[in-house]
């Protein structure tokens, strides 16, 4: 197959990383949902504990409009910010300035989002809210690299992780975002580094895995390749961009019936994505099976 590496190295990471920008989107959108439903009496002081599960509860004195805000921001982006805006006016903390940030984002109005989740996290930093400060710099940082400018992605990450954030999946998630930026950036090393990072926060969590895999396959390094993209698999076996990287590894590890089996199971699961149309078109780049005899 001499033609077919160079064209499937060239055109298929754009697809996985069109699926990963929409699961960074709803991870943005659940961990706002989750925010504002975390509030539980009595309300927590300035510094308060980390819960178990990573996130800081919202106090209540703000728990009813941020949840109001969201809806109407899921609603209506429009809608949302008009809220957010008079929220804002009537004392509605750094709270309303995230909620305007989500329903920018929501728009994809990346620009005004970054401003308003930067706003929010420099109000939360000088109310001593600094886990909270650090969780709206990386969702600055998720709108910077949604709107194109991995650098100001990189900056708005760094910032996030300066602020401090517990051990675990959201700092993981976040070294995550950050290597997303630098690959962009074309900063494979402390691309790597922060993925590594992220895979030790986070091992649970199947993208980490996808990229690391992906960058190692670009990076010549098809040994880690094989592994990471081997646990993604595990993690994650019914996602068909997991899928169709385990073939892009199998092709190049001279696995052609592996790399068919995954590309296969690509196009069964998710056909209409854009995982699911590159696999296809790699099985029509594969010769065809020997007939048995």
């Amino acid at each position: 197959m001499p033609f077919f590496l160079p064209i499937l190295l060239q055109t298929l990471d754009p697809e996985i990383e069109a699926v990963m920008k929409r699961s960074q989107q709803r991870k943005r959108e659940e961990r706002a949902a989750a925010a504002a439903a975390a509030a539980a009496p009595p309300p927590p002081a300035a510094n308060a504990p980390v819960r178990e599960d990573g996130r800081i509860p919202v106090p209540a004195k703000f728990a009813a409009p941020f949840q109001a805000c969201l809806d109407q921001a899921m609603e209506s982006p429009d809608a949302g910010v008009a809220f957010a805006q008079k929220w804002r006016i009537d004392g509605g903390s750094f709270y309303a300035r995230h909620c305007m940030g989500f329903a920018y984002a929501r728009a994809e109005r990346w620009t005004p989002a970054i401003v308003a989740f930067e706003q929010a996290a420099e109000e939360a930093e000088r109310g001593n809210e600094m886990a909270q400060s650090a969780r709206l710099w990386a969702q600055a940082g998720n709108a910077a690299l949604a709107g194109g400018d991995a650098a100001k992605a990189r900056t708005d990450f760094d910032a996030a992780l300066a602020r401090g954030l517990p051990d675990g999946m959201e700092k993981g998630e976040v070294h995550l975002d950050r290597a997303r930026a630098l690959v962009a950036l074309g900063e494979v090393d402390a691309a790597r580094d922060s993925i590594d990072i992220a895979l030790a926060q986070a091992p649970k969590d199947p993208l980490g895995w996808l990229l690391s895999a992906t960058l190692a396959r670009r990076s010549g390094d098809m040994r880690l390749a094989q592994a990471h993209i081997a646990r993604a698999v595990q993690l994650s076996p019914d996602d068909a961009s997991v899928a169709l990287e385990e073939g892009n590894v199998a092709i190049l590890t001279d696995h052609a019936d592996i790399a068919r089996s995954a590309w296969e199971r690509a196009v069964r699961l998710s056909p209409e994505s854009p995982a699911g149309k590159a696999a296809a078109d790699n099985l029509t780049r594969l010769p065809a099976d020997k007939p048995a005899g």
